[in-house]
C-alpha cells in the first residue's frame, strides 16, 4: 500500500438527495464537489498515476467512495459484499469497471459474508490486517483467507465507539506510509495491532486527539513517505513532515462530507517501483 501509485478507480460523485439517508454530515454541494473531484484527479495524475474515472451510482452518494467494494491484491481484483445495507449494489458496478480496465474479478464474497475495503491494510506484500466491526464480519475475514492462500490474513475486533450508525473503519485508524511507517490514532487501536506493529519494528506518527474526528488517520501513501492528506489536519501534517514524510493535501470539504478521506476515495489498482 506505500509503493508508488501507477494506476488507480475512481467514481464521479452523484446521489446527492439522498445524503441523509446515507448518514453524510451535511448537505454536499453538487458543482464543488464535482469540483474537487476533478481537483483530486488531477492531483493524483500530477504524482504520475493512470486515473480510471467510472460514472456514479444513481441514488448512492457513497459510491465516491471506491475503496469499499473491491480491493486488488497481488494484481487480483477481489469484489467484496459492503456490510452497509445502502452500499450492496457498489461490487456489481466496481466488478464491471474494473473488468473494463483489465482487472475481471478473481474471487467474489457472498452471504452470509461481509467485507469493505475500508477495513483492509496490506502491511506488507503478504501480510493483510482485517478489522472486524460493523461492516465486516468473521464470515467476511474467512472469505479473504480463502481468496487469499498466500497472504497472512490477521484479524483485530474493532471498538464500538458509536455503534453501527456511524462508520468506523480499521483505515479510520491507521494507515500505512512505508514499511516501516504508520500513520494511527493510537487510543483506538486494538492492543494486539500495536504490538504487532512494535514486534514488526514499524514506527507510529501519532494523530491528535481533536484531528481524530477530521480523519487525521485517513492518509493516502502516493509513494514511500509521499502522502495526500486532508488540508484541515494541520498537526497531524507538521508530525508527518518532522517524520519526514512528503506530504500534499486536498481540500476535502465536499469530498469528505461523508467520512470518506483520501484511502477511501481511491481504488488502487497498481503500484510499483
Amino acid at each position: 500500500m506505500t509503493a508508488p501509485l501507477r494506476r488507480v478507480f475512481l467514481r464521479r460523485p452523484g446521489g446527492f438527495d439522498r445524503w441523509r439517508e446515507y448518514g453524510w454530515r451535511a448537505a454536499p454541494d453538487p458543482a464543488a464537489l464535482a469540483r474537487e473531484h476533478e481537483e483530486f484527479c488531477a492531483l493524483l495524475e500530477s504524482k504520475g498515476a493512470e486515473v480510471i474515472v467510472g460514472e456514479p451510482l444513481d441514488g448512492n452518494p457513497d459510491a465516491v467512495y471506491t475503496y469499499d467494494p473491491a480491493l486488488v491484491v497481488d494484481g487480483r481484483a477481489l469484489v467484496l459484499r459492503p456490510g452497509k445495507a445502502g452500499r450492496r449494489g457498489e461490487p456489481e458496478a466496481a466488478a464491471r469497471d474494473l473488468a473494463a480496465a483489465g482487472l475481471p474479478p478473481a474471487a467474489r464474497l457472498d452471504g452470509p459474508a461481509f467485507a469493505e475495503g475500508g477495513d483492509t491494510v496490506l502491511l506488507d506484500e503478504r501480510t493483510l490486517l482485517v478489522g472486524r466491526g460493523y461492516r465486516t464480519n468473521s464470515a467476511g475475514i474467512a472469505a479473504l483467507r480463502a481468496a487469499l492462500p498466500g497472504v497472512e490474513v490477521l484479524a483485530f475486533d474493532l471498538p464500538h465507539l458509536r455503534g453501527p450508525g456511524e462508520v468506523l473503519h480499521l483505515m479510520s485508524l491507521i494507515s500505512p506510509l512505508d514499511g516501516d511507517l504508520v500513520v494511527a490514532y493510537l487510543p483506538l487501536l486494538p492492543v494486539a495491532l500495536v504490538e504487532l506493529l512494535a514486534e514488526r519494528g514499524v514506527r507510529l506518527v501519532e494523530v491528535p486527539d481533536e484531528e481524530f474526528e477530521s480523519m487525521g488517520p485517513n492518509v493516502l501513501a502516493l509513494a514511500p513517505r509521499v502522502a495526500l492528506a486532508l488540508e484541515r489536519n494541520r498537526e497531524t501534517r507538521r508530525r508527518l513532515e518532522a517524520a519526514g514524510v512528503e506530504v500534499m493535501t486536498y481540500r476535502g470539504e465536499e469530498l469528505s462530507k461523508g467520512d470518506g478521506g483520501p484511502t477511501c476515495l481511491t481504488c488502487p489498482l497498481l503500484r510499483a517501483a
